[in-house]
């Protein structure tokens, strides 16, 4: 079985190599994962002490990132090295301070395994939530380095758990300790006899309870709201959009503001919203040529801000769930208080059925039951307050994974 999944690690990479060359996203990983070992080399010292921290992408990073705080905290002397699989991670956090090297990690194959971990020889690593690696992980097992899972969220129709799924079962067994998400993590693990977990639940609880603690102004964004009520619809695609646009020109009021921050905001999708538009808007590239309190919508074309930009909201729309994209963080809304309103495809987001089930976060699945639902949030005060306490409430029960971690860590 190991010899197929190398034989495929291997096809995976010939496959990447061809797609490069028509595909620009795929050309920055395979480019940056050709440069991985210079810049390791260009920056670590043979006896420097390092630890390695590994995200499949950008929201497994602020997912881990909590965790990886205290320890860059507690290591001090240690050189963090971070990597990530995927460039919508890399391209994003590439400069963090989190981390003293941001790379790309290379392939899968047993030679890359073993130059990657000679290169650094991590005194621990950490992974975030998946990306499982079976010759990274039987490296770091073979060398005895110290290794742990965070926020693991395991599914029964998970490879690990299938008659073909030796060589990623087996990896698992490099982790000395696994911290689950949910008790039904921690009982398929249990299924397979790994029985060094935790349940600790997801750090990302803990993440965006970070985020009341900072500075979340933003001027503009005050400028705009002008102290009316304001719907922001976070990390759109364009099936989300359809929604909101569809509403703000059926249900215009000067009374209401609406912030869109577009998962792509390149030129030509800003410019299919706007032209959708059928009210006055204005954009973050030209927030300083309107008075923005005269207009009714706000396009975020622009990245970094809406985590801060949720701090405004009245009620939140979180995209990705009206098509099959993925839905995103809703948890970063939630935590500010207000109710929450998704598409009808969450079914693998645990955190979003939980929402749901505590009554601060609403699935539609069409245009009427987003206006019922939406227009309903808006005329009534006492119910929109009320369920945006009940996502708050659910935040502050959940936090915690950070210390479970770190008792263990002895940190």
């Amino acid at each position: 079985m190991n010899i197929i999944y190398n034989i495929g690690i291997r096809i995976l990479g010939f496959s990447l190599q061809f797609m490069a060359h028509f595909n620009a996203k795929i050309k920055l990983g395979v480019e940056g994962r050709n440069n991985t070992y210079t810049i390791l080399k260009n920056t670590l010292e043979p006896n420097d002490k390092t630890l390695w921290f590994h995200c499949a992408s950008l929201g497994e990073y602020e997912q881990g990132l909590p965790v990886f705080k205290v320890l860059r905290q507690h290591y001090s002397n240690h050189k963090i090295v971070l990597s990530f699989f995927s460039p919508s991670g890399y391209e994003i956090r590439k400069s963090t301070p989190i981390a003293d090297v941001v790379v790309y990690l290379p392939l899968d194959t047993k030679l890359n395994a073993k130059t990657f971990i000679d290169l650094i020889k991590p005194e621990l690593t950490v992974f975030v939530k998946y990306d499982i690696w079976p010759n990274y992980l039987n490296q770091l097992k073979q060398n005895h380095y110290r290794a742990i899972l965070i926020s693991a969220a395991l599914r029964a129709n998970q490879a690990y758990f299938r008659f073909y799924g030796a060589p990623l079962r087996n990896a698992l067994f490099a982790f000395e300790h696994i911290f689950t998400q949910n008790e039904e993590s921690k009982t398929l693990l249990k299924s397979i006899h790994y029985n060094n977990v935790t349940v600790s639940g997801d750090t990302r609880f803990d993440r965006v309870s970070s985020q009341l603690n900072i500075d979340n102004t933003l001027s503009f964004i005050e400028n705009f709201k002008d102290e009316k009520l304001c719907v922001v619809a976070g990390s759109t695609w364009p099936e989300d959009e359809a929604l909101i646009i569809h509403y703000i020109n059926n249900h215009a009021s000067k009374n209401i503001k609406f912030i869109i921050a577009p998962h792509d905001i390149k030129p030509g999708q800003i410019s299919n919203i706007k032209q959708a538009l059928h009210v006055n808007y204005a954009t973050y590239s030209n927030r300083n040529h309107q008075n923005l309190k005269d207009v009714q919508v706000f396009i975020l074309d622009t990245i970094g801000i809406l985590s801060k930009t949720y701090t405004y909201a009245d009620i939140a729309y979180v995209g990705g769930a009206m098509g099959h994209t993925g839905l995103h963080n809703t948890l970063e809304p939630a935590v500010f208080g207000i109710p929450v309103i998704i598409g009808k495809n969450y079914s693998k987001f645990p955190e979003a059925e939980a929402l749901i089930h505590h009554g601060g976060m609403f699935s539609v699945s069409n245009k009427e039951q987003f206006n019922a639902i939406l227009s309903e949030l808006l005329n009534d005060t006492k119910r929109r307050q009320e369920t945006g306490l009940k996502n708050s409430n659910f935040i502050k029960k959940n936090e915690g994974a950070v210390i479970q971690i770190t008792d263990y860590l002895r940190i």
